[in-house]
This record gives structure tokens, C-alpha cells and sequence, in this order.
């Protein structure tokens, strides 16, 4: 696969992710989708009608065994990611998968380990690793642009109606505020300060023990995070990077920035990197890269990535009790 041209993307969970993630798809000439499924024909066939692919399948197996998929894009819920994974690798294909990779850091290894049993690229679809402003703001960080960063404020917070029910407030599916944002504040500590030395977490949680908002400090030998996730709250959303000779801010909403300002010497910089599409193309296109070049992770996010950060939000989990 390595001098082809194209690349044949099948996708699964056809939800409002895999909508937005199939629209960007189509902005990458070297992407061509060729298949999706759902556990619902009709809904697999009208998303299929509504991105030009010619091929709907009412099961996710069926698609895992068409020889025309390179990579599966996972956009299924929490509770499914693991096991979907697994026999899409076991299948022969690439993965992409939704984060969290899973609701538990013993089924994130189980997952790597597929992917070097099967010799198959995968990677969890953490996509603002990709986007042109957070990757050129962690290298001018790590060439000490701001000195010594000692100090991230980040948050992820929306409003939803809990009475309408849905995935979010379902603990079968994995709902709650850690598992479908709070890793967004959490990788972001991740990459800038690497592994805490203590993590406090707190929670606000429903009658059924779903996290409803979720604050985390994590302490470092010389650093903090301040992070939040809520589901029934707003925020500014912006991302705070603090250090020794100035500070960074992500622009709003910082998990998919579209540029960011660097505060030094009481003068303000302002970049803009506006993304291809929504964003999604940036994690895209990394896995053509690294599918060509015969990779089975990305240097970038890394299964080790991956596994380091699925153990600190497991230790989060088991601090405010979530019942998955």
C-alpha cells in the first residue's frame, strides 16, 4: 500500500461525528469512502446517498470483510470502541477509533496489542493533535518560546437537556463529562506535562452516577493543570498555557483552534491557522501517511500516547466512582 494513491475508508457509527468527520473526508483528494454501516439499513443507506459512496452494509462485519476498505473509521459508542477495533485489525484493516479508545485502560492494551499482533496501523482519533495550531504551539513550547511552562487551564463545557435522555447521560454507552470531553483537557496537560504525579478529581453526578461535571487538578514536580468538563454548563472554552517568560491562549474553542496568541514581554502576538474543514482532515491525512509508510502508529499520537492517557483518566474514573 505503500506507493497507492488512494485510500479506501470505510466507517461505522453513523452518528453526527462520522457525518462531520465523512465531510471532510470529501475535502482530501487521496481519500475516497467507499463503504459505511449501521445496525439500521435505511439510516446506512441514506448517509451513504449523502456522501456519494456506493456501498451501505446493515452490519458492521460485513463491511470489516470488504476487501475494497483500507481503514475503518470507529465512530461508535464508548462501550463498543474495544471490541469493534479488535475485529476490524483482526479483519486486515487500518483503524481509526473515536476517543476514548475505551472505558477502561486494560481494553486499551488489549487494542495496541492488536494492532502489533496484526500488524495493522491504528490510532485513537485524537484529532486536535493534528490541527496545525496545536502542533506548531507544543513545538514552540518545547523550544521554550514562554520558558517553563508551569501552569494549563483547560475546559470543555456544553449544555445538555437530561430529560431528552441519549448517549451522554446513558452509563451503559459510557455517558458522562470524562469520557466524552474531559479527555480533551486532559490530553492537553498530557502532551504539554506529560504524566502527574497526583491527580484530585471531583464530580458532580446524576441519580444514575454519571458525571455530570468533573474538575481535575494534576499536580506535577513543578507545574499544575486547572481542567473541567461539564455537560450542563457553558464556558469560554479558551486553553491557557503558562510559563516562566509568558503565556500561550488557544483560541476558542481551543480543542480545534484556529490559531492562538503568545503573550511575552507585555506584547501580544496573534497567529491564525485556520484548519481544512472542520479538522478532522489533519488526522486524516496522518493516517494516510503513516499507512503508506507501512507504520502501525503515528509518531504524533502513539499507542503509548494513548495508553498514558487512558491510565490517568482511568484513575480520574475510579477517584469519583463512575459505574463503568
Amino acid at each position: 500500500m505503500k506507493n497507492k494513491d488512494r485510500i479506501n475508508w470505510g466507517i461505522i457509527g453513523l452518528g453526527n461525528i462520522a457525518n462531520q468527520f465523512a465531510s471532510d473526508l470529501l475535502l482530501i483528494e487521496e481519500a475516497n469512502l467507499v463503504a459505511v454501516a449501521s445496525r439500521n439499513f435505511v439510516k446506512a443507506n441514506d448517509f451513504a446517498k449523502q456522501y456519494n459512496c456506493q456501498k451501505a452494509y446493515d452490519s458492521y462485519e460485513a463491511l470489516f470483510v470488504d476487501d475494497q476498505v483500507d481503514i475503518v473509521y470507529i465512530a461508535t459508542p464508548h462501550d463498543s470502541h474495544a471490541e469493534l477495533s479488535i475485529k476490524a485489525l483482526e479483519s486486515g484493516k487500518h483503524v481509526l477509533c473515536e476517543k476514548p479508545l475505551s472505558l477502561s485502560y486494560k481494553d486499551a492494551v488489549r487494542m495496541t496489542e492488536a494492532s502489533k499482533k496484526y500488524n495493522r496501523f491504528f490510532m485513537e482519533a485524537f484529532w486536535t493533535r493534528f490541527m496545525p495550531s496545536v502542533k506548531e504551539v507544543l513545538e514552540k513550547v518545547n523550544h521554550g518560546i514562554i520558558g517553563e511552562v508551569n501552569y494549563v487551564k483547560a475546559d470543555f463545557a456544553f449544555y445538555a437537556d437530561e430529560a431528552s435522555g441519549g448517549r451522554l447521560f446513558d452509563k451503559n454507552l459510557g455517558g458522562g463529562a470524562l469520557y466524552d470531553i474531559g479527555v480533551y483537557p486532559l490530553f492537553l496537560s498530557y502532551i504539554l506535562l506529560g504524566i502527574p504525579k497526583e491527580i484530585i478529581a471531583k464530580s458532580v453526578c446524576n441519580e444514575n452516577g454519571i458525571d455530570l461535571q468533573t474538575s481535575m487538578i494534576l499536580n506535577y514536580e513543578n507545574a499544575q493543570a486547572i481542567l473541567n468538563a461539564s455537560i450542563v454548563s457553558e464556558s469560554d472554552m479558551k486553553a491557557v498555557i503558562g510559563g516562566t517568560q509568558g503565556h500561550i491562549q488557544l483560541n476558542a474553542p481551543w480543542f480545534m483552534a484556529d490559531g492562538y496568541s503568545i503573550v511575552k514581554d507585555n506584547q501580544e502576538k496573534i497567529v491564525c491557522l485556520p484548519n481544512l474543514g472542520k479538522g478532522y482532515t489533519h488526522e486524516a491525512i496522518e493516517c494516510h501517511d503513516c499507512i503508506r509508510n507501512n507504520q502501525m502508529e503515528s509518531q504524533f499520537w502513539s499507542h503509548q500516547n494513548s495508553l498514558e492517557l487512558s491510565k490517568i483518566v482511568e484513575e480520574i474514573k475510579l477517584q469519583i466512582k463512575l459505574p463503568f
